[in-house]
């Protein structure tokens, strides 16, 4: 299969449409999913919704071979996701800190069972009891969050900040603290390992700051393995934990080959953003694009397309911009980037675009992209199969 858009199927599929809209090409869709479940190397893959963002799509994924529940990224998400019936198996990615949510959860038994939250630290235990004490509320299921990053020398910081607990027994600590805690279960321990599942190891035009990554991530990764099988030991000391999470699509085989993990998660690979352009091990096929419609055209060998600037989130810099991807050949111009209302490409092809003739553009992310659309077009061949609508359009903002 190709990697790059057909434009003339693209825009025979969609001639009906006025942009700005947003489609995902359902065979690559497809693939990307098989693929991901190769790599997962028969642990189940759990969806990141944060990735999707759409409730359709996250139903047609759980229902293939290989992909068991949702890791979401807000309890108020988790509980209209368990609501609406997308799963009964859902594992927020975050602490939470949102009271109304926490009391909705923690006063039915069926949502507790099918929820679990996220912790790092019994500051967030206190909380949630000044929130619903525990006595007269369910008992609320909880996964530890182990800090992936690596720290050589123990000084350096290498990877995101997030949880504080590093060492096994800070884990062991906490795990006993919440054994002796009324009103909470500890279930599950978790690990997102960024620097290698979110960090390209192959950045373009960069091989030698590539090299020096991918040993970065070598020695991160065999730093984690240890601490990550100990640390999940001393967690059981102190529960029967039921899963024990990790990974992404970046780093989905390596992570699938640890033996303390039984359960992977993986999103972006779904859709197959830019970022993941920049990977050796495996790219996924470009799944999501959005169109733009030129409406100007400045000068030779330029034109205008109206919109543009779905800015990823992240570092800024250029890699967090939206790219063009059809017609083939166009970039930004590095004065401008990608415009609220209007974004001028450069190339040869654009002397070839008529005004109303649409631009193909790649997200930088996945599910951000449903952030600026009502609905997903599912294209299969060159007609649209079926529209499916996104958070947005489905009046959800969690974040």
């Amino acid at each position: 299969m190709t990697t790059t858009p057909t434009s003339a199927r693209f825009d025979t599929a969609t001639a009906a449409l006025d942009p700005p809209f947003a489609i995902v090409d359902a065979e690559a869709f497809d693939a990307n999913a098989d693929a991901l479940v190769a790599r997962a190397a028969g642990k189940p893959i759990r969806v990141a919704s944060k990735s999707v963002r759409c409730r359709e799509l996250l139903r047609s994924v759980l229902s293939r071979p290989g992909f068991h529940g949702v890791m979401a990224f807000t309890l108020p998400e988790a509980l209209w996701l368990a609501r609406t019936g997308v799963t009964d198996d859902i594992l927020i990615g975050y602490p939470t800190a949102h009271r109304a949510a926490l009391a909705e959860l923690a006063h039915s038994d069926e949502n507790a069972s099918m929820i679990t939250l996220m912790i790092d630290s019994v500051e967030q235990l206190d909380l949630i009891d000044a929130v619903v004490p525990p006595e007269g509320r369910a008992t609320l299921r909880i996964c530890l969050d182990l800090d992936a990053s690596w720290r050589p020398l123990g000084r350096a910081h290498i990877g995101v900040r997030r949880s504080p607990l590093h060492a096994p027994g800070d884990v062991g600590a906490l795990a006993a603290t919440i054994a002796g805690r009324p009103g909470f279960r500890l279930v599950g321990v978790m690990s997102y390992e960024a620097q290698i599942a979110g960090l390209g190891d192959a950045p373009p035009g960069r091989p030698v700051y590539g090299r020096m990554l991918r040993l970065v991530q070598q020695q991160s990764y065999r730093d984690l393995l240890h601490r990550r099988g100990a640390a999940v030991e001393a967690a059981r000391e102190h529960a029967d934990l039921e899963f024990v999470n990790g990974g992404g699509t970046g780093s989905l085989a390596i992570t699938a080959a640890d033996p303390a993990v039984t359960e992977l998660t993986a999103g972006s690979g779904l859709y197959g953003p830019t970022l993941f352009d920049a990977y050796r091990s495996w790219r996924p096929i470009p799944a999501a694009y959005f169109a733009l419609s030129v409406v100007r055209r400045p000068a030779p060998g330029m034109v205008t397309v109206h919109g543009g600037g779905w800015i990823a989130s992240g570092p800024g810099e250029a890699s967090r911009l939206p790219r063009p991807a059809s017609p083939r050949g166009l970039r930004l111009l590095p004065t401008e980037g990608a415009g609220e209302v209007q974004t001028p490409v450069v190339g040869e092809a654009a002397d070839g675009l008529r005004l109303g003739d649409r631009v193909w553009f790649r997200h930088a992310k996945a599910g951000e992209l449903c952030e600026h659309v009502d609905s997903l077009h599912i294209v299969r061949g060159d007609a649209i199969e079926r529209s499916v609508l996104t958070y947005r359009s489905d009046g959800c903002a969690f974040l």
